[in-house]
């Protein structure tokens, strides 16, 4: 039988998926969240509410007397079929199916859900929680950079958790990511005559060969495995079915461990490349932090029972450490769900991850 507390998160979770917010038109959702903060059961002061853009932190950052540990949710979501949401019964569970259901809006459902339920002001630390837009597009352009830095008091932060979906899992720190087109250059002629030019395909053979000979290289920093990988995701050249290509690009795309800093890893790649093409920067992105050591993540892994993994992807946890926070992902989402046609959240994890981050911040 459905509880009342996985009825209650699946139909916040449903409302919140109600409000379209693909990356770069979350004003909606956004106003929405600011309206609960102001008008809802939450009762957050007026002093306790800023925006930054589409951006918000929520709590008293005034609060010095005790640790602050923050939550924090992405509002946007990955292009959808335009779909509407909706609560079904299958296999005995109650889904919330929608565009954002698993990444990430149940976590921002949980979130909103701990705010309404938790007595903030008398608690043992100080909770505070941050919605942002814009994280699903490029690094550069996410939400959550202006809102750290037009919010000083956030840096005293001391211990963040991103409520992706992780399927229940804490998934430690993150791998860092390059983009990086890798040009080729050639002479075009007339592929009548193909001994008059130089075929730039051919010209990235041998660094392709290369490509598909690397086998994953493991890197373990406290007991957390990340696997360093780099691979050629896109392609392109030529000009015509009867031109011998002048010219020849492909994208590689390093992950990196949280070993390596972003010069380290660029520095990996051009050894890599060895001056076989000529790299081209497009995005890069940095590792997180393996915080094994700080007290409120093993408080968190203590009361929790979750099982702790390295997260072998990026998120905002990188963008965190860069300003000083220790921080983890842990939401009730299911990982392999995430930009999927069909895209569902279980109820039934919702509310265990409500139960277990209020035990968390309840605890003494």
């Amino acid at each position: 039988m459905t509880e009342q507390l996985e009825i209650r998160l699946a139909h916040l979770t449903k409302t919140l998926c109600d409000i379209p917010s693909v990356t770069g038109n979350e004003k909606a959702i956004a106003d929405a969240v600011e309206k609960w903060a102001k008008e809802g059961p939450a009762h957050f002061l007026p002093g306790e509410i800023r925006r930054i853009g589409n951006s918000l932190v929520l709590g008293d950052l005034a609060d010095a007397r005790r640790p602050m540990i923050a939550l924090v949710g992405h509002l946007d979501t990955v292009p959808g079929t335009g779909i509407p949401a909706q609560l079904e019964e299958k296999d005995g569970l109650l889904r919330v199916v929608g565009l954002g259901s698993s990444d990430m809006k149940s976590g921002d459902a949980v979130m909103m859900a701990l705010a309404e339920d938790l007595n903030r002001r008398e608690l043992p630390v100080n909770p505070v929680f941050i919605f942002y837009d814009r994280e699903e597009g490029p690094f550069a352009e996410n939400g959550l950079e202006p809102l750290l830095e037009g919010t000083p008091e956030l840096k005293r932060t001391a211990f963040a958790v991103v409520l992706e979906s992780t399927d229940g899992e804490i998934q430690m720190a993150c791998q860092g990511s390059i983009q990086a087109l890798v040009h080729f250059d050639g002479k075009k002629c007339h592929s009548a005559r193909p001994w008059i030019g130089e075929n730039a395909i051919y010209k990235a053979i041998p660094l392709l060969e290369d490509l598909a000979g690397l086998k994953p290289v493991p890197v373990t920093i406290d007991g957390f495995t990340y696997y360093e990988v780099i691979s050629a995701t896109l392609a392109g050249g030529g000009e015509a079915r009867n031109i011998i290509p002048g010219k020849f690009w492909m994208n590689l795309n390093f992950r990196f461990s949280p070993s390596r800093t972003i010069e380290g890893a660029m520095a990996a790649l051009e050894q890599f490349v060895a001056g076989r093409g000529r790299i081209e920067w497009v995005d890069r992105s940095p590792a997180g932090k393996v915080c094994a050591q700080n007290v409120h993540y093993q408080r968190l892994r203590d009361i929790t029972g979750a099982k702790t993994t390295p997260k072998q992807a990026w998120t905002d946890v990188a963008r965190l450490a860069q300003h000083g926070i220790d921080s983890v992902n842990f939401g009730p989402g299911i990982t392999e769900m995430a930009h999927q046609v069909g895209e569902w959240a279980s109820a039934q994890d919702i509310a265990r991850c409500y139960r277990q981050l209020r035990a968390f911040f309840e605890a003494q």
